[in-house]
């Protein structure tokens, strides 16, 4: 004899609200459930009242949600602002390399310690095939660009307004993305390429000073990291 428990299980739902989907788009992204790039599917849906099984009246829409195509599980669309892990290492790549030609840009590049202190660096971000001869031509060509007036940004001043604005399009996106422990190490590699041949001169002081700020590094603490690195043995 069937259990009343056993006779509420099998009794079917009479009506409910069940959601249908649709699909508006697709890609890639960095799924926050599964921990790495996925495939996507946006969606938004409209709510239903369904009888036996059947969707019949409308209650409304819902979403957009994405949903991850590996574990399914939906996420507000904001997921979608976080890069992908391909994504994240260009950006940080391009950072470094901006970095880089900033640093060199206010110091020089007349010393051979300096630009191999520069590709060092550029190469362990994984710019595997960046020479001496490359970052030398790219920051004479940067040379003309001078940018010298009244209000200007300090870093302009010291390496042009180019690559000034270059330095806040790059790391400001690049920011939000980074712990503090990333965004510092940023800075300090700027730091130890213009502590390769001496103390910073005030321009390298000025581009540093500009990167901690793109970085959304307080004014203190970028002020004690160069400090720190200045006083680092190299």
């Amino acid at each position: 004899m069937r259990s009343v428990k056993g006779q509420r299980a099998l009794r079917p739902v009479l009506c409910g609200v069940r959601t249908v989907w649709n699909t508006v788009g697709d890609g890639s992204f960095f799924c926050p459930g599964c921990g790495g790039d996925r495939n996507y599917r946006r969606l938004t849906g409209h709510r239903r009242l369904t009888v036996l099984g059947v969707p019949l009246l409308r209650r409304g829409e819902t979403g957009p949600v994405v949903e991850c195509a590996a574990c399914r599980a939906h996420h507000a669309p904001q997921a979608l602002d976080h890069p992908t892990t391909t994504r994240f290492s260009a950006m940080l790549r391009e950072a470094v390399h901006t970095v880089t030609l900033a640093v060199l840009a206010a110091g020089g590049t007349t010393s051979r310690t300096v630009l191999e202190a520069a590709v060092s660096t550029v190469r362990d971000a994984g710019l595997d095939d960046c020479t001496q001869e490359q970052l030398y031509t790219v920051v004479e060509v940067l040379a003309a660009d001078t940018g010298h007036g009244s209000g200007a940004d300090p870093a302009a001043e010291a390496c042009g307004p180019t690559l000034a604005i270059e330095l806040h399009e790059v790391l400001a996106p690049l920011a939000p993305h980074l712990a503090t422990a990333g965004r510092e190490s940023v800075l300090l590699q700027g730091a130890r390429i213009a502590l390769a041949d001496g103390p910073y001169c005030a321009a390298e002081r000025q581009v540093l000073t500009t990167v901690g700020r793109a970085l959304q590094l307080p004014a203190d603490d970028t002020a004690r990291l160069l400090a720190a690195a200045a006083r680092t043995p190299s």
